[in-house]
């Protein structure tokens, strides 16, 4: 007895159809032979222009829906082979509007009724999720701009940053990028010692030098003298052609003693630093020794940013500031002149002795003058930055700090050089 001769085939195909008629996605059923035999509502919906699809050959309905052939033999290849077909992504062009769809289809069977036996499948919209992950990648891909849009801007930010440096001291730079009240520093009263520096007849010997040989030695002397400065904590104001301004007790402290000798420990090592680059001046064509004066003061300046709205210096103001400049106008050459009032808080560790009193244009009271008599400090020398090293046989000192790289590839090749020779001597022996 076969079971299905006592069912009516449309019904059982109606009822297995059933769940698909009220379905989102527009569903399909077909015979062994591809040729439809069911579609839902939805199917009608999605494809009006198909019009009636009873015992239209279903390869054909996906040639209609303009399916590149390649597609339709794959349709047709993975059901035979495999008994179902996925195609993830369909763009169908209905009523001028492309929408996007998935093709799933399975192959049927039934042990009871052979009417059963086909394919059944369904068109699943995903225009809308579609639209959903275009606009996603078009917004990570905004974001990935964003950030390296980020990374240009952060990367300039430091380039600026690095820049400004050079222009700026130490401690001024941290206060403007690192402390924590934006709204800009406030006018202070503090007392501070203050330094300047120039090389004597530096005029004369501008007017004989080349632009280039002149801008070399400037440019060496100047950074040699800020690395000392840095090193010692002054904070460097300005520098006036081949004059140098520094100050110490703002923006940082360690008190008026200990600020004064800090001061005064630095032009000692300057000065110290001096004899040592003659050599290295004298290469580039520099005949006679430069010597520098320097002037000391100590006392209350207001400290702060001054200038226009278009630009501020971050600088001190004072009778210090104005006898510091006197003091190095009348330092004897290679001297370091100080004032009363940093004597009397350095006096006990230092060798000086007195030199004048003067009573300074726009000064109402006279001032004792002492200069130092020893610049061989070495107090602050065992924390401070090394450039000398001293072997049995060698000595080396980096004479140009403000190109360090082309120090750094001088001394590899002097270290190949001393293992040629030390190769040479092995083959000799």
């Amino acid at each position: 007895m076969v079971l299905e001769e006592f069912f009516n085939a449309n019904k059982v195909l109606d009822l297995s159809f059933f769940n698909f008629q009220n379905a989102i996605t527009a569903a399909y059923f077909a015979d062994e032979d591809y040729n439809i035999t069911r579609v839902n509502q939805n199917f009608k919906q999605f494809f009006p222009a198909l019009g009636e699809l009873q015992g239209v050959y279903f390869p054909e309905v996906l040639e209609a829906l303009n399916l590149d052939k390649t597609l339709i033999d794959k349709f047709i290849d993975d059901l035979k082979t495999d008994g179902h077909v996925l195609i993830p992504r369909l763009e169908i062009l209905q009523k001028g509007e492309l929408r996007i769809f998935s093709l799933l289809s399975t192959q049927t069977t039934s042990p009871d009724f052979s009417f059963l036996h086909g394919i059944q499948g369904q068109f699943v919209d995903r225009t809308a999720e579609d639209q959903l992950r275009q606009e996603k990648q078009q917004l990570l891909e905004e974001q990935l701009k964003n950030q390296d849009i980020i990374k240009q801007k952060s990367e300039r930010l430091e380039e600026i940053s690095k820049r400004l440096a050079s222009y700026l001291s130490p401690q001024v730079f941290e206060s403007i990028f690192y402390s924590e009240n934006a709204s800009g520093r406030k006018y202070q009263r503090k007392n501070l010692t203050v330094f300047f520096s120039d090389i004597v007849n530096f005029t004369d010997l501008s007017d004989t030098l080349e632009p280039e040989l002149l801008a070399t030695v400037i440019n060496n002397y100047l950074s040699e003298m800020t690395n000392i400065a840095i090193e010692y904590g002054g904070t460097i104001d300005k520098f006036i052609g081949d004059a140098v301004m520094v100050f110490f007790g703002d923006p940082e402290t360690n008190g008026e003693r200990e600020d004064a000798l800090a001061c005064v420990e630095m032009a000692a090592k300057m000065q110290n630093r001096v004899v040592e680059l003659q050599s290295y001046w004298k290469k580039l064509g520099i005949k006679n020794a430069m010597q520098v004066r320097m002037g000391i003061s100590t006392g209350y300046c207001t400290v702060g940013d001054f200038g226009s709205t278009q630009r501020l210096d971050y600088t001190a103001f004072g009778s210090p500031v104005n006898l510091a400049a006197r003091l190095q106008e009348l330092a004897p050459a290679a001297g370091i002149l100080i004032s009363d009032a940093t004597q009397a808080l350095v006096g006990d560790d230092i060798d000086s002795e007195s030199y004048q009193t003067i009573t300074p244009k726009g000064f109402a009271r006279a001032v004792d003058t002492f200069v130092l008599t020893n610049y061989n400090l070495g107090k602050r020398d065992s924390d401070g930055l090394r450039f000398q090293k001293l072997g049995n046989r060698v000595a080396i000192d980096i004479f140009d700090t403000s190109d360090i790289r082309a120090a750094i590839a001088e001394l590899k090749e002097i270290e190949l050089e001393f293992e040629q020779l030390a190769n040479l001597k092995e083959e000799e022996n």
